[in-house]
C-alpha cells in the first residue's frame, strides 16, 4: 500500500513539508510507503472549464505545461492521499487549488473510494477555512475522510517552527495512524473493497 502526500507550499522543505514528513514517517512505522510530491514553484494554470479532458477519456488536463499531470499520474499507484497546504489569507494556496481542480475533474475515477486527509500550515488564523476548502475537493470524489485527534492543522511561521508544536505534530502522527488504520482495513482480502456506486443522477435547478 502507498500514501501519495502533496505538498501545496512554495517551500520545497518548509513548515508543510515538517508536517507531511511527520505523516510520512508515521506511515512507513505501520508498514505503508510513502511518496512526498512537492508541486514546485513554476506557474500553475487554473482550470478554464473547457471540457476537453473528459472529450479525450485520458486522464489527462488538457493543459501539459506544468505539474498538474505529473502529480495526477500519480493517483492510480496510491491507495490513499494527503493533500497539505500553507495558509493565504484564510484559503490554501492558490496553486494546490488549481492543480486539486483539474487533476480531479480529469482523473478523479483513480482517487475515488480512496482515504484522503487535507493538512493546514499557518501561522495563526484561517486554518480551519483551509482545511475546509481542501475537505470539500475530497468529499465530492467519495474519498473517506481521515481525522485525528484534532483538525489536522499544524501551527509555524518561520521554516522549521513547525516543529515546535508539539500537539501539531501529535495530530500528524495520529492521523496516520488512523489512515494506516483504515488502509489495512480496506486491503485485509489482498485487494481493495470499496463500496458499489449509483449512476450518477445529475440534477439542475434551472429547467
Amino acid at each position: 500500500m502507498k500514501v501519495l502526500l502533496v505538498n501545496g507550499s512554495p517551500h520545497k522543505q518548509g513548515n508543510t513539508f515538517l508536517a507531511l514528513s511527520e505523516v510520512a514517517k508515521t506511515l512507513e512505522k505501520e508498514g505503508i510507503d510513502t511518496e512526498i510530491v512537492h508541486i514546485g514553484l513554476k506557474p500553475v494554470r487554473g482550470c478554464i472549464a473547457c471540457g476537453k479532458c473528459k472529450e479525450n477519456m485520458d486522464g489527462k488536463c488538457v493543459f501539459d505545461d506544468d505539474v498538474c499531470n505529473s502529480i495526477s499520474a500519480k493517483f492510480a499507484e496510491a491507495d490513499a492521499f494527503v493533500f497539505g497546504s500553507p495558509v493565504y489569507y484564510g484559503q490554501p494556496n492558490g496553486a494546490l487549488l488549481s492543480i486539486m481542480q483539474r487533476a480531479f475533474f480529469s482523473n478523479g475515477a483513480n482517487a475515488q473510494y480512496k482515504p484522503a486527509a487535507a493538512v493546514a500550515v499557518c501561522r495563526r488564523g484561517g486554518s480551519t477555512a483551509a482545511f475546509q476548502t481542501i475537505n470539500m475537493l475530497l468529499e465530492m470524489n467519495n474519498m473517506p475522510l481521515v481525522t485525528s485527534q484534532y483538525w489536522n492543522i499544524v501551527f509555524g511561521r518561520e521554516q522549521g517552527q513547525a516543529a515546535l508544536d508539539t500537539e501539531g505534530m501529535q495530530t500528524m502522527r495520529t492521523m496516520a495512524r488512523n489512515m494506516a488504520w483504515l488502509l489495512k482495513k480496506i486491503h485485509q482480502d489482498g485487494k481493495p473493497a470499496y463500496p458499489e456506486a449509483e449512476p450518477w443522477q445529475p440534477m439542475h435547478f434551472i429547467r
